[in-house]
Order: structure tokens, then sequence, then C-alpha cells
């Protein structure tokens, strides 16, 4: 993670990652510094995580720090155990296995929604975030790859208009966040991701239940499935 001075405390300019960060208050550019190198895995699942080694490595206050990590708390990417400080949150693999069933049923609440649409606008804010997706999948910058993997399974609950769909959302993002990082590190592609989120697309498009359903159940699972793979063998997993 590159240093940030911290000789300002709210709108400094603050170099984050491969982005110029301007107009933020100097806690969000920490927070999105940590976020990034968990994304990236400099920051791994489950490593303990000091407020002085990370003001020292960013070169901002420890109060800046503390109000970063616990920003990210509330997000779910951090996590504080007793007696045991804090440490970057992580998945097991039953919790991975049981996250994908859960996302199943929940991915169907919101696409019978959109199915039951009759005015095709819900369906056309899917077109619309898949467009968005197809450009960001292939950035250089492994974050906003991820980003627009996240951002492109949002847009589905988020064209659904369900209620609880949207505040469930920011607890499903952190654990994706999760699972993601550690299947990107391994087998960062750009292409296969495109080729696998482009067969959601083909059979989204389809509108036919039955066809989503199947092709949402493989997709899920399948993912989680190999990255539970990866875990226990250790090793990248291969779709």
């Amino acid at each position: 993670m590159p240093a940030a001075s911290d000789h300002s405390s709210r709108t400094a300019p603050l170099r984050v990652g491969s982005a110029r960060v301007t107009a933020v208050s100097r806690k969000e550019a920490v927070r999105i510094e940590i976020r990034r190198s968990i994304i990236t895995g400099t920051l791994r699942p489950g490593e303990k995580i000091t407020e002085i080694q990370l003001a020292e490595l960013l070169d901002v206050s420890r109060p800046t720090v503390r109000e970063a990590l616990n920003a990210l708390a509330e997000e779910g990417l951090v996590v504080q155990e007793p007696y045991r400080g804090l440490r970057v949150a992580s998945l097991e693999a039953g919790a991975i296995h049981d996250i994908a069933v859960g996302r199943i049923a929940l991915d169907l609440v919101a696409i019978d929604a959109i199915l039951a649409d009759r005015t095709d606008e819900r369906f056309s804010r899917i077109e619309a975030g898949w467009e968005n997706y197809e450009v960001d999948c292939f950035d250089l910058d492994p974050v906003v790859q991820h980003d627009a993997h996240l951002a492109f399974h949002r847009c589905i609950w988020n064209a659904s208009d369900n209620y609880l769909l949207a505040k469930l959302w920011p607890v499903t993002a952190a654990q994706l966040t999760i699972a993601l990082a550690e299947d990107q590190r391994h087998r960062a592609d750009p292409e296969r991701e495109h080729r696998v989120h482009k067969k959601l697309m083909t059979a989204l498009r389809t509108r036919d239940r039955e066809v989503i359903h199947q092709t949402i159940a493989e997709h899920t699972l399948t993912s989680a499935d190999e990255l539970i793979t990866m875990l226990k063998e250790g090793r990248p997993s291969i779709r």
C-alpha cells in the first residue's frame, strides 16, 4: 500500500492504488486503500491487522486508521475478536456453500420480480449493468475488475426493486468480496470471467425462468465448489 501524508484531515488529494482520489475524507481514502489491499491479496483472509502498522505504512494518524477500520468492520470486511484484535474476515468451506445456496434463492426472488415487469424497464437496467460490466471487467486495475463483478450481480438485485434484497446486499457484498478476492488472487483471468458472465446474461435474455434458474445455480454453485476445493488443496481452481 502506498504511503499517504496526513497533513490534512479532510480533502487533500491522495494516491490510492492506481487511482487518484480527491474530494474525499482522509478516513475514506485510507478505507479505500485497505479495501484494495484485501481485494488484491496484500492482506489475506484471517490476517491480523494492527493500527500502528497501518498508520506507519500509510503515513497517517492512528485515529484515521481506526476510523477507516471501523467503517470496514461495518461492511463486514474486517472483524474484531475478543482478546485477538482485528483481522481480515475469512470464510469457512461450509459458509461458502451456504452463501451460494442462499444467493440462488435470493437471485430468483429478483428474477421473478424482473420477469413480472411487463414494461421491461427492470430488464433494461440489467442490460445497462451488463454494458458497464463488459467495459470494466477488462480494466487493468484488478480492483476495478473485482468491483465490476460485484456491480453486475448487484444490478440484478437492484432491478427487482425488492426492499429486502436492497437491505441484504451490503452483507452479501462483504462475503462476496472476500471470496472473490481469494479466487481472483489465484486465477485472475478477465476473459474467463467475461465468458462465464456472458453465459449468465444469455440465460437472462431468454426470459425463461427455468433456464435462468438452472444457469444461476450452475454459475453460483460451481464457483463456490471450485473455491472450496482451491482453499482445501491450496492450489488454483480451474473452470
